[in-house]
């Protein structure tokens, strides 16, 4: 049965995100009621050069409180498609053009209480240039392979929810492209 949004109240905004307070129903009369974490929805890029290798950003991240190794993402801005924000942060943060682009997936990462949506891209057939992040943003970046990355992720190292998903998706990917080529021999 689906369920029919009744009420929402803003009750906090900031220049990121906003909250609500949300009251749903569904036809028999269950009720959901939840504050949830209102965003515009996000880009994530996997940047990968021809020797397969991933580019990764390193970054501090105050509410986990540590650096983390990460794909590369930004929020997207008011009119923008995924797309668009993805080429646009890709070249803030690492300075990097791609020519290629391919959606992996979009995902929620806590929909619980989080309405964010994550659209992560591969991006290939890169050219490199100058980055240009925001005031806030002090960014490292660095290749990996995607063996060092898989290691990373073994050991705990990569924790980052969209970094663990893209690199999943880009190693299924992978590897039916390398059945299907093998096939068509």
């Amino acid at each position: 049965m689906p369920m029919k949004l009744v009420s929402s109240k803003e009750i906090c905004r900031t220049p990121i995100f906003w909250v609500t307070e949300d009251y749903a129903v569904d036809p028999g009369g269950f009720e959901i009621k939840r504050a949830i974490v209102q965003h515009g929805g996000s880009a994530v890029m996997m940047p990968v050069d021809e020797k397969g290798r991933v580019l990764l950003v390193r970054q501090y991240r105050l509410p986990a409180r540590a650096y983390l190794w990460e794909l590369s993402a930004g929020r997207l801005d008011p009119g923008e498609t995924p797309l668009q924000a993805a080429k646009r942060e890709l070249k803030e943060e690492t300075g990097y053009r791609a020519k290629k682009w391919s959606r992996l997936c979009h995902f929620y990462g806590s929909p619980g209480y989080v309405a964010e949506k994550m659209t992560i891209f591969a991006a290939e057939e890169l050219a490199a240039g100058v980055a240009t992040p925001m005031e806030d943003e002090r960014i490292e970046t660095r290749w990996f392979t995607l063996k060092e990355v898989a290691a990373m992720i073994e050991k705990g190292e990569i924790v980052d929810a969209k970094t663990i998903i893209g690199y999943t998706l880009w190693k299924m990917k992978s590897a039916t492209a390398k059945k299907q080529a093998k096939a068509a021999k």
